[in-house]
């Protein structure tokens, strides 16, 4: 048996290749730090609500305080990636996280809880840009990126899902603290191998922060991501609403007007009017949108209805990150340097909205895991694969290098309010779907379970149709070819399929 050769006595080509693929592990890291939280913690909510006594009203705070940091900031922070390095933002984040993270999980009431989770947003949305960008620059053969970023979109794609299962074994298992503290020992992997593995380059000193920009843009998603958490708990026709959501539309637009005209923007407009780009962060914010309906809607539908506990529930969601994982990774590496977005995108989108259909068209209160959910899971979760190891390459594509971490910030400012509008639009339909269902259905003893399952059969229904909607919208916007290989606005290669 041979002895394995340590990398630095490698040819210095092989352990620059080494290196890379290595830092991608890194990058996979960071990213399911941020992506995990979407999910892990709230499978926890249930035992801390306990442990720390604070009421159902509150509850919603624990999501909130995290999801508001961390949209409001992401522009920002990655503007910061561009301005004082991609590699110190990753390791800064990453650590700063963890330490956060601690803070939360070590809560000793909910003041201290919700502080550690807004601390948490707001460094989890310095840490995504970097970690994206940091991805961004390291592979530019287009071989190469594509793998690296299949592997990376399955991570971005499938975290909301493995956090249920980690959720799930965490809290049934040790406590629901080590939903927080799982970033501590995930951190303590991944910064050592950054400091080892990184080039740390100066600071861009073309690269200015447009303070204007950066309140009006922060407060504007603010604004709309709290929106529309207040459209999910107390309806879209009360006042705060849509004062909320209003003056949310005004400070962006006040926000993309001050762009065009400022000499350093926050955000340069050629990064979403590249029509690459355009069309993959409007593909990611439907996909967030319609993606909510399988995380939660799915868990009800296993939980109260099927008696699945919370880790029963996770691993149920393991057929579909599996497929997400395995689709991704298969396209980006024979499909993605053949046929460009434009055919791919819209595919994913409609065999995830096949999947979504096929919940809609088949779900029963009697309906088994086997034969219903199982293979939807599967279905959509192939959709998935190939709509994010593409979209997020599109979405980075052709950025220069002063623009990759504000570029990479619209990848996740996209997903973050596809999120909120995909939380707050389904829950209101599943909630009036079930109101409708029980008044119609008066007096009839099993009108409570058939209600929950209709309300969930048309949340699966409008999921699906979001995701057909997103299609049409791709193949539209999208341009045809493949993706530019290099780090300008480049015209498209034709395609040779």
């Amino acid at each position: 048996m041979s002895t394995p050769v340590p990398i630095s006595q490698l040819p210095s080509q092989q352990r620059a290749d080494n290196g890379r693929w290595l830092i991608l592990g890194v990058v996979c890291l960071a990213q399911l730090m941020v992506v995990l939280d979407a999910t892990v913690v709230n499978i926890a909510l249930p035992s801390a609500q306990r442990d720390l006594g604070f009421s159902d009203a509150d509850r919603q705070w624990v999501v909130t305080a995290y999801s508001l940091a961390f949209g409001g900031l992401l522009l920002l922070g990655g503007r910061l990636s561009d301005l004082i390095g991609r590699e110190r933002m990753l390791i800064g984040g990453m650590i700063g996280f963890a330490c956060a993270s601690a803070l939360a999980g070590a809560a000793t009431g909910f003041g201290m809880l919700i502080v550690g989770r807004a601390i948490q947003g707001a460094l989890g949305a310095m840490l995504a840009p970097a970690a994206l960008s940091t991805l961004t620059t390291t592979f530019t053969d287009s071989k190469e990126r594509a793998k690296a970023f299949g592997v990376f979109g399955a991570i971005a794609g499938a975290g909301g899902a493995v956090g249920l299962v980690l959720g799930g074994l965490l809290t049934e298992y040790l406590d629901w603290r080590w939903t927080l503290f799982v970033n501590v020992v995930f951190a303590l992997i991944a910064v050592p191998a950054a400091l080892k593995l990184l080039t740390f380059h100066p600071r861009n000193r073309d690269v200015h922060i447009d303070v204007p920009g950066v309140v009006l843009a922060s407060a504007g998603l603010v604004a709309i991501v709290y929106g529309f958490s207040q459209a999910e708990s107390n309806g879209w026709n009360s006042i705060e609403t849509y004062s909320l959501l209003i003056g949310g539309l005004v400070l962006l637009m006040a926000f993309v007007w001050l762009e065009r005209r400022v000499a350093h923007p926050l955000l340069p407009m050629r990064i979403v009017t590249n029509r690459f780009r355009g069309g993959a962060y409007l593909t990611i914010g439907f996909s967030a949108m319609g993606m909510f309906a399988i995380f939660l809607f799915l868990t009800y539908f296993l939980q109260m209805l099927k008696g699945y506990s919370p880790v029963q529930t996770g691993l149920a969601f393991l057929p579909m990150i599996a497929a997400l994982i395995g689709v991704s990774t298969g396209s980006s590496t024979l499909l993605a340097t053949r046929v460009g977005p434009r055919v791919l995108i819209p595919i994913g989108l409609l065999v995830g909205g096949a999947g979504m259909a096929y919940l809609a068209w088949q779900l029963g209160a009697d309906s088994s895991y086997v034969r219903v959910v199982l293979p939807a899971l599967v279905i959509v979760g192939a959709g998935l694969g190939i709509v994010f190891s593409s979209a997020m390459n599109t979405a980075t594509s052709g950025a220069v290098g002063s623009d990759a971490g504000v570029a990479s910030a619209m990848v996740n400012t996209t997903q973050q309010v596809g999120g909120s509008i995909g939380t707050a639009l389904l829950n209101t339909l599943a909630a009036n779907a079930l109101t409708t269902y029980l008044v119609d259905h008066a007096g009839d003893p099993a009108a409570k379970v058939e209600a929950a399952v209709h309300s969930y059969v048309v949340s699966f229904g409008a999921a699906a149709a979001i995701f057909a909607v997103a299609a049409i919208a791709a193949s539209l916007v999208l341009p045809s070819g493949l993706i530019p290989a290099g780090k300008s606005d480049d015209v498209p290669t034709p395609a040779s399929v």
